[in-house]
């Protein structure tokens, strides 16, 4: 049973590096979930086994769920390009690809950019407030002072890849959720989230040393395109914004049209 403590972390979020949104729908087409989203059973920070959900199809449209993809930048195989603009984060392959996954982004997820390393990696991440979260709001992070423990309601989720400059923690974090259905959007606060399950597959995949790579906003549209925010809160072409837009008032065209 979660404690009232934890309970008010998933109610306000984590302002480095976590939040929870509310659910809503996508423009999924998926109607049941595929292997690779579906329930694990995981070994937790205490040896003891936590069950982390599949996915519901409503939260994998084709833009959300991982997938192997043309890739057009300069890095080379191996590395990881978070574009917290489009909301993708990308592992380079050879031969001009990429495995594309979706990300949540929130406030601090913009807060970088440039170049940097993994030099940390960790399961089932324990989560601290800064010491400016704490002075600047005691009510809320006080009492989390001294940490959260890593489990099954640490917003952070199964893994957490840490980013650093050198020898200095950039306070950039790459990791999992606890709240699915956030993933393709922005959020209150945070960094870069994926599903619990890319986030543990990611893990498995890159070393500690990988060279990471974030885009700025100029970088985003350079390879990405022009993006718009649909109001479900995902990024899309204004093409594919424009087909939504007529799609959804031809259905309220017909919604009407049987009222009558």
């Amino acid at each position: 049973m979660r404690t009232a403590p934890l309970m008010l972390i998933l109610a306000l979020g984590l302002a480095a590096c976590t939040d929870q949104t509310p659910a809503n729908s996508t423009t999924s087409t998926v109607t049941t979930t595929p292997a690779i989203y579906q329930a694990r059973v995981d070994q937790g920070p205490n040896g003891e086994p936590i069950t982390i959900p599949a996915i519901r199809p409503a939260y994998l449209s084709e833009r959300n769920m991982r997938q192997r993809v043309a890739y057009n930048g300069p890095e080379a195989p191996g590395s990881i390009v978070v574009d917290p603009y489009s909301r993708f984060l990308y592992h380079v392959m050879p031969n001009g690809e990429a495995m594309r996954y979706s990300v949540a982004v929130g406030r601090a997820g913009k807060g970088f950019a440039g170049e940097a390393t993994i030099q940390r990696k960790a399961a089932w991440p324990s989560w601290t407030p800064t010491a400016n979260m704490v002075r600047t709001e005691p009510e809320l992070y006080g009492h989390l002072a001294g940490g959260v423990k890593g489990g099954a309601d640490n917003p952070l989720g199964s893994r957490a890849l840490y980013l650093y400059q050198g020898s200095a923690d950039t306070m950039y974090r790459i990791h999992g959720t606890m709240d699915p259905s956030s993933i393709g959007k922005a959020t209150s606060a945070g960094c870069i989230r994926l599903f619990n399950q890319d986030v543990m597959d990611l893990f498995n995949e890159v070393p500690r040393g990988t060279y990471v790579k974030v885009r700025s906003a100029a970088e985003s549209r350079m390879y990405e395109g022009e993006l718009v925010e649909t109001p479900d809160g995902y990024m899309v072409s204004p093409a594919e914004y424009q087909a939504q837009q007529a799609a959804l008032a031809e259905r309220q065209a017909a919604a009407a049209a049987r009222k009558r």
